[in-house]
């Protein structure tokens, strides 16, 4: 963080209750958070963001968080930019799933608060 703007966060999430939440929290640690409700909405916003890290959930309104992370992963302008996958079900065998799509890691629903803002913190601060 050399310069003095917010890193940008990009949440695609598509419940309204865990959107506000999580843009709490991390706004009130100095982020700019971006955020859509869609996978569609992600792929515009990215056309013209590159994010310091993604938030995604897993179940969208219109498909699968994991096809938006390969997305992610395959396009080069993007390819290094963390993701966070959300998930409220982290049942067996999800974790590896997740992380062959390209997740770097995943929090469960329902999130954990005090733990949210370091997780972010140490992806935007590493990166991948």
């Amino acid at each position: 963080m050399n310069d003095m703007s917010a890193p940008v966060l990009l949440l695609v999430e598509d419940d309204e209750i865990s959107r506000k939440l999580i843009r709490a929290v991390l706004g009130s640690k100095g982020y700019d958070i971006r955020e859509t409700d869609s996978i569609a909405g992600a792929h515009h916003i990215l056309d013209d963001l590159l994010p310091a890290a993604v938030l995604l959930d897993m179940r969208l309104k219109d498909g699968y968080g994991l096809d938006l992370a390969r997305y992610i992963r395959a396009e080069p302008r993007l390819s290094q930019v963390p993701i966070i996958a959300i998930t409220a079900q982290a049942l067996k065998g999800d974790e590896q799933r997740i992380r062959e799509a390209g997740c770097d890691t995943y929090l469960s629903k329902p999130i954990d608060t005090r733990a949210l803002p370091g997780v972010v913190d140490g992806y935007v601060q590493k990166g991948r």
